[in-house]
């Protein structure tokens, strides 16, 4: 039975793993391909090459970069400081700030998309300004804060709280014992908010789409404007660096975790 039941999970992983990367290993295949169609006319690199040369994605590509980083540390701090701040409430109070919290993460982006547009729209008709590139900052900022929170609150629920209180007693003053205690217990929950926040940023579009005026363009936004007319294998191109990029990423993450797992053994 148990043979028979490794069996199936291992179908299933193969299975699921293969409805997963298949697309990705075609649309990687693709973009070495000579020719415009998915019918292969030989190897050739010529795809990357004409990506570097189009201005209107690097510039794109830029912009999405920029606001991905600048959002991510942005809600990354504000995601951490209203955790720890939530985790200082009791009982009641606690529990429904939690849940308003969550909101953002279980309303649909068009919600929050249009209701940002509005009040952009609103305030800019106050102070005369158009919606660009601070408004789409300010919108990711917003949409990136409770998945930093949904990730620190473990790690605060789990830290012994008598150690910031041994710090104290053993000579730090608050501000040492907040940064070299409890940001460090909390350092996991708070790379991973980081990194969420930014490859959710990275790959928004809906809310972008509300928030970004007629100036400002990012990567999602281009390529959406692609789909009016036929999309350039440029974009295969860029889509395979983006997947290698992240792929490398989530190794060295990997790795590094590995590295701390042997030197907590060693030291235990």
């Amino acid at each position: 039975m148990k043979k028979k039941t490794g069996i199936c999970s291992k179908i299933y992983i193969a299975l699921m793993m293969f409805f997963l990367y298949v697309p990705i290993a075609v649309l990687i295949f693709f973009s070495f391909n000579e020719g415009k169609t998915t019918v292969w006319k030989g190897f050739s690199l010529k795809w990357y090459e004409e990506l570097f040369k189009d201005d209107n994605i690097m510039n794109a590509l830029g912009n999405t970069l920029i606001i991905a980083i600048l959002a991510s540390l942005f809600a990354t701090i504000l995601g951490t400081a209203a955790a720890i701040g939530i985790n200082n409430f009791k009982g009641k109070k606690r529990l429904v700030i939690q849940n308003v919290s969550n909101i953002p993460i279980i309303s649909p982006d068009i919600v929050l998309g249009v209701s940002l547009m509005l009040l952009f729209t609103a305030v800019g008709v106050m102070f005369n300004f158009e919606m660009g590139f601070i408004t789409v900052l300010l919108s990711h900022i917003c949409f990136c804060v409770p998945f930093v929170v949904l990730n620190v609150m473990p790690r605060i629920k789990r830290m012994d709280q008598s150690v910031y209180d041994a710090a104290l007693d053993l000579g730090c003053n608050q501000w040492q014992a907040f940064t070299k205690v409890v940001i460090h217990e909390l350092m996991p929950g708070i790379f991973s908010g980081l990194l969420m926040s930014f490859t959710y940023s990275l790959d928004d579009f809906i809310i972008t789409y509300f928030t970004r005026g007629t100036k400002f363009q990012n990567l999602s936004i281009e390529i959406y404007s692609m789909t009016h007319r036929r999309i350039s294998p440029k974009i295969n191109a860029l889509s395979a660096l983006l997947f290698l990029a992240v792929l490398i990423i989530m190794i060295a993450i990997n790795l590094h975790d590995r590295h701390d797992e042997k030197q907590s053994l060693q030291k235990t």
